[in-house]
């Protein structure tokens, strides 16, 4: 740890901190943001940012299941049905992609597609936010076998999509989840999703972490950033305008994704 603590990079601190930040203002998966930035930014292997930012949040994310657990607002029997399916699918995607090689061409090519084909999705989830909620609202519930065959299967999916690009267990997992109940308040869809996650994210990247797509010392300076980014975040969200922070995050995902699309 002496090793790790002393090898922090100041540009991952300031980019964790940046991430951070805008995922206490808007509540959007920090995947969503910090693996492109990774990639883009500071040209890391795409596999790399992927195993990395996994693990970073599962760390994030358990300090948030804990306070939510603590204020009783999680339903773990949608967390367990998601886990069911998104577990073992990502044990089996990451096993996949290290027979393949997760450092060749064409790894690195399905990496950067699939994560720009999530970016780009979870911005429409952004951007019609309202419109699915008010869908989802208004049309009848699922039978209680149905509704939990379906969450078993969004479940494994996401776990797919989430080992492969380290997105898709935010906006796009509460967006199912609205849809899978829509009885349900949003704020116990998306504090079960943050739940969920958690178990995904730490298989996922522990996984990674074996096939060694995991830097430590990034992680750690990543991690020194984002904290605190979301404590001061937490202090401004109230102040500012939502609606139009979502809007400018969405644009600028569709454009990141797109350029990771075309390569």
């Amino acid at each position: 740890m002496p090793e790790i603590l002393g090898a922090i990079e100041p540009l991952y601190t300031l980019s964790g901190f940046v991430v951070g930040f805008i995922v206490g203002l808007t509540g959007v998966g920090g995947g969503s943001l910090m693996t492109p930035l990774l990639i883009l930014l500071f040209g890391v292997h795409p596999a790399t940012a992927v195993g990395t930012d996994l693990l970073y949040a599962a760390i994030t994310k358990s300090a948030g299941t804990a306070l939510n657990s603590h204020n009783n607002s999680v339903d773990w029997g949608i967390v367990a049905r998601l886990a069911i399916g998104s577990v073992p699918a990502a044990a089996i995607t990451i096993a996949i992609l290290s027979f393949v090689g997760p450092q060749n061409a064409d790894t690195t090519r399905i990496v950067s597609l699939v994560l720009g084909c999530m970016l780009v999705l979870t911005a429409l989830t952004l951007f019609f936010r309202k419109a699915l909620l008010g869908f989802a609202t208004n049309h009848r519930e699922l039978d209680p076998r149905t509704q939990t065959i379906a969450t078993i299967l969004v479940g494994a999916i996401i776990g797919v999509l989430v080992s492969i690009s380290s997105v898709g267990a935010g906006a796009i997992g509460v967006s199912a989840l609205m849809l899978l109940y829509p009885r349900l308040p949003t704020l116990r869809i998306v504090t079960s999703d943050i739940a969920h996650a958690v178990p995904l994210t730490l298989v996922a990247g522990a996984g990674h972490w074996l096939v060694g797509n995991v830097d430590a010392h990034m992680l750690v300076s990543l991690l020194l950033g984002s904290i605190p980014g979301i404590l001061i975040a937490s202090f401004f969200a109230p102040r500012l305008p939502e609606h139009l922070l979502r809007l400018v995050l969405a644009t600028v995902l569709v454009v990141v994704g797109v350029k990771l699309v075309t390569g």
